[in-house]
């Protein structure tokens, strides 16, 4: 073959391929090519129909923070819509006093750090358990405390906890760039799992926007992660609020769950639950100190004991702790109710009786919770 020959074999296929190309981009040619990407679009949200839930809307605020829209009324409302075709979505559903909760914090802090650039948006559902976290401020002043970025929305009335169903603190759900709830996770735990499917998610995200790259896993422990071995806790979470009191084992009469009773702690030498002394007076949420100095003694079983408590608006509750009648510690409540670290010892899980003499009145004990 001489290289005239050859010269004219390269002109025809590069003159075939300038019209395969020219053929491609017909108006007819170019409507086919989008019908497939819808087609390919349609099938793979049919086939997450058949499998998954579609997300739930926000209903109701009560208002928000770290968004433009910083109360309800003002601006437009946080919808959840407005990410679904463009985001990644992680909502968590929380409330500030819960342990469990501000454990997993530090690493929905971490993830969002990592991943928002490639299109992670977390969204935190505020439900609260106790009156005194449907308080902006509070809510507020918890999440500067914990360092929180993303978008926090009070639902004080349970309407967005109610659409999903839910019953649990901590609880975060997944939706994909398709508007699907493809995973969640309740309590603590599960975080290379659940990181795993957020940069699994990410990568679809990608592929569906057209965009280039790969998102990679990042993994790491965030430096302050509370590690806890949850089974060598033996103490439930204890309430002291008359409508889930559960461990009083010194309650004078019935009669005592709907007012002011006092009480005296009892000389058991097995001791189990907890006790009160001095005056207090029972609601539904919270036990409260009405004489001038009283106490409260638990049997637990863990290495952290903490107490969900608060003092009166505006005045200070001094304390002391003692630990198998050896004082330990000594904790000032304010009137920002919060949940109060009482003892720690230092990954050492075992068996004590904690007391806490309160030095002066007006304490409101909502639980105790423990790690």
């Amino acid at each position: 073959m001489n290289k005239q020959t050859i010269t004219t074999l390269i002109v025809i296929v590069a003159v075939v391929g300038v019209i395969g190309v020219l053929e491609f981009l017909k108006p007819e040619k170019a409507h086919v090519a989008v019908q497939n990407i819808e087609l390919d679009n349609n099938a793979r949200t049919a086939e997450k129909a058949t499998k998954y839930d579609v997300a739930k809307e926000i209903t109701t605020p009560d208002g928000f923070i770290n968004y433009p829209a910083a109360g309800v009324g003002e601006n437009e409302p946080f919808k959840l819509a407005d990410f679904i075709g463009k985001k990644v979505i992680l909502v968590e559903f929380w409330t500030y006093s819960c342990i469990n909760c501000q454990r997993v914090i530090p690493y929905l802090n971490e993830w969002y750090d990592k991943y928002n650039d490639d299109g992670l948006v977390i969204v935190g559902i505020h439900t609260p358990e106790f009156d005194f976290e449907k308080d902006f401020d509070n809510v507020k002043r918890a999440v500067e405390k914990y360092g929180i970025e993303w978008p926090v929305v009070l639902d004080n009335d349970y309407s967005t906890w109610t659409a999903y169903q839910n019953r649990y603190w901590p609880r975060k759900y997944l939706i994909d760039i398709d508007g699907y709830i493809v995973y969640d996770h309740i309590g603590e735990g599960g975080y290379d799992e659940t990181e795993q499917k957020i940069v699994e998610l990410l990568n679809e995200r990608k592929q569906v926007l057209g965009e280039s790259g790969i998102v990679n896993v990042k993994g790491g422990k965030p430096q302050n992660a509370q590690d806890i071995d949850a089974s060598r806790i033996g103490t439930p979470e204890t309430y002291l609020g008359s409508a889930r009191i559960q461990y009083l084992i010194n309650l004078p009469n019935r009669s005592c769950l709907e007012g002011s009773c006092t009480y005296s702690f009892s000389n058991l030498d097995d001791f189990k639950g907890y006790e009160l002394m001095g005056a207090w007076k029972l609601d539904e949420e919270t036990a409260t100190l009405e004489s001038e100095t009283g106490a409260l003694r638990i049997a637990f079983t863990a290495s952290k004991v903490n107490l969900v408590a608060g003092a009166p608006e505006g005045k200070t509750v001094r304390a002391k702790i003692l630990v198998d009648g050896k004082e330990v510690n000594t904790v000032t409540f304010t009137d920002e109710h919060d949940l109060y670290n009482l003892v720690d010892l230092q990954g050492k899980y075992e068996s004590h009786i904690l007391e806490i003499q309160f030095l002066d009145p007006g304490i409101s004990a909502f639980a105790f919770t423990f790690g």
